[in-house]
């Protein structure tokens, strides 16, 4: 089954969109059907499928999550123990445990079954940069 770890450099908090490098493994995979597994290896940063066409979208998502769970320096964190790594630290722990580090997209026609407007992401959490890495699994 074809698998390949892709690494992602992220220039600090926000929604990096990858779609173009999963449809490229899958195309090289050469499998009709299947299923993919993509699975981001770190505590700090999630995966999503959302809206690729409008980049007010991004800019929405990445202000809710700053209103949700500001930085651990806010006086409404203060309930906060884990900051060892710094203010942002422990606040992406805790947007990375809302969202989710591993999704499932169907293969068809050797073609990831995604929507019109659906682009997939690396969501990074974190205020500096970092390089994620990225495991692709590809079973029929």
């Amino acid at each position: 089954m074809p698998q390949k770890i892709l690494s992602l450099q992220t220039r600090g908090q926000g929604l990096y969109e990858f779609t173009d490098q999963i449809a490229a493994f899958v195309r090289s995979a050469d499998i009709e059907s299947g299923l993919l597994t993509v699975f981001v290896r770190h505590t700090s940063c999630s995966l999503l499928i959302q809206e690729n066409a409008d980049p007010d979208v991004r800019t929405d998502l990445n202000g809710f999550f700053r209103r949700l769970v500001p930085p651990s320096s806010d006086p409404s964190m203060r309930w906060i123990v884990h900051t060892m790594e710094g203010p942002d630290d422990m606040p992406a722990h805790i947007k990375a445990a809302l969202t989710q580090v591993s999704i499932g997209i169907p293969v068809m026609d050797g073609r990831l079954v995604l929507g019109t407007w659906q682009g997939i992401y690396l969501f990074e959490h974190r205020e500096s940069p970092h390089r994620r890495e990225v495991v692709l699994h590809l079973g029929n």
